[in-house]
C-alpha cells in the first residue's frame, strides 16, 4: 500500500432517496441514505467499511461503481471524476471495478454455466484473445480453487461457498484495480468464510488489488482491513489504521460496536456497551450529532449533550492515521 498512490478519492458525497406520497406521488421528503461521506482508498490497500444495518454501507459501495447516481459530492477514480465521465468512457473504467455481492446465488446467471458467465466478461473487454477465453475461463477456476470440470456446471450445482468462489472468480477475470466486496462472506458458515477471506487476500497480494470490504462482522474486518471507516446514519463517524482504531477506540459508537465483539478467552470478560433506543429514522436525522440521542458519553454530561444537540461534529485529526467527528474527542484535542 502507497500512500502517495490514491486509486479512489470521495468527496462530500451525499445520496438521497425522494420519498413520494398521494394520488400525484408528491416529494415529501429524503431519506438521507449517505450524507456528506468524504475518504481516500489507496492502490493495494484494504479499507473496512463497518456499520449498523441500514447506516449506508452498500449504498456507498454503489455510488463509487456509479450504480447509484449522487445527489452531491464527487468520486474520483485514479484522479477522473467520474460525475463527469460519459458512458463509453464509464464502460472502459468497469473492466477496473468490480464487485463481490453478498448473495452469491442470486447474483449469477441461473441460466448461465459458470464457463459462459467467466467467457462473457472476457468477450466483453477483451481481456483475451477469443482462442485463449476457454484456456483463460480454466486459470480462472483454479485460481479460485474449483475444477475446472466445474465450467460446465450451473449456479444451483454449487454450496454458497462455491458460488462465491465463482463470484470472486467474474471479478477478477477482467483483471481490475479495485474491488468493491459488499458484505462478501457475511452469508457464508464461519469456516468457509475463513477459506474466501484467505483466498482475498492472497489474490490482493498476487494481483495488487484494492478492496473496499464493507460488513459488519468487525472480527473480520479485524483480520482482513488495514485501515477501518465507521459509519452510522449515513455518516463517517471514525476512520483510522486498523490496529489503531481496535486499541484506541475514540468515538462512542465505534466503542459500544467493538464492545459487542466475542472475546475468545474465558478467563476475560469483556465490558459490554449497550446502547439505549432505537436508530433514528434516516428521513428525519437527529439535529447536531446524529448519534447523540443514543450516545451513552452524552448522557453522562448535560454540557456535551447541549453541544451534540446543537452542532454537528466534524472528522478532526488524532493524528494522520486516525479522524474522528465527536465533540468530546475534539474538546480533549484543542
Amino acid at each position: 500500500m502507497s500512500k502517495n498512490n490514491i486509486l479512489v478519492e470521495v468527496k462530500n458525497l451525499k445520496k438521497y432517496f425522494p420519498i413520494r406520497t398521494g394520488f400525484l406521488s408528491k416529494v415529501t421528503g429524503h431519506v438521507k441514505a449517505v450524507d456528506d461521506v468524504s475518504f481516500k482508498l489507496y492502490q493495494g490497500e484494504t479499507m473496512g467499511l463497518v456499520g449498523e444495518s441500514g447506516c449506508g454501507k452498500t449504498t456507498v459501495g454503489r455510488l463509487i461503481l456509479k450504480l447509484l447516481a449522487a445527489t452531491e459530492g464527487n468520486v474520483y477514480f485514479q484522479g477522473m471524476d467520474l460525475s463527469k465521465t460519459d458512458k463509453p468512457t464509464m464502460r472502459k473504467l468497469r473492466r477496473d471495478m468490480q464487485i463481490i455481492f453478498q448473495d452469491p446465488y442470486s447474483s449469477l446467471n441461473p441460466r448461465m454455466t459458470v464457463g459462459n458467465m467467466l467467457s462473457e466478461a472476457l468477450k466483453v473487454h477483451k481481456v483475451v484473445p477469443k482462442d485463449k477465453i476457454q484456456k483463460e475461463v480454466a486459470r480462472l477456476l483454479d485460481i479460485v480453487g474449483l475444477p475446472r470440470e466445474h465450467a460446465s456446471r450451473y449456479p444451483h450445482e454449487f454450496s454458497g461457498g462455491q458460488r462465491q468462489r465463482i463470484g470472486i472468480a467474474r471479478a477478477i477475470s477482467v483483471r481490475p484495480k479495485l474491488i468493491i466486496c459488499d458484505e462478501a462472506v457475511s452469508a457464508l458458515d464461519v469456516s468457509i468464510q475463513a477459506q474466501v477471506i484467505n483466498l482475498l487476500k492472497e489474490l490482493q497480494k498476487e494481483f495488487n488489488l484494492t478492496y473496499l470490504f464493507i460488513a459488519h462482522d468487525l472480527t473480520v474486518v479485524e483480520y482482513i482491513s488495514d485501515r477501518v471507516a465507521v459509519m452510522y446514519l449515513g455518516k463517517i463517524m471514525e476512520i483510522a489504521d486498523a490496529r489503531e482504531l481496535y486499541k484506541n477506540t475514540l468515538h462512542p459508537y465505534s466503542e459500544a460496536l467493538l464492545s459487542a465483539v466475542p472475546i475468545p478467552d474465558p478467563t476475560k470478560v469483556s465490558k459490554r456497551i449497550i446502547l439505549k433506543g432505537d436508530i433514528p429514522s434516516p428521513s428525519n436525522p437527529p439535529s447536531g450529532c446524529s448519534f447523540h440521542p443514543r450516545c451513552h458519553v452524552a448522557a453522562k454530561n448535560e454540557e456535551i449533550m447541549q453541544e451534540c444537540t446543537a452542532d454537528e461534529p466534524v472528522l478532526m485529526e488524532k493524528s494522520e492515521e486516525h479522524q474522528v467527528a465527536c465533540h468530546q474527542v475534539e474538546s480533549k484535542l484543542n
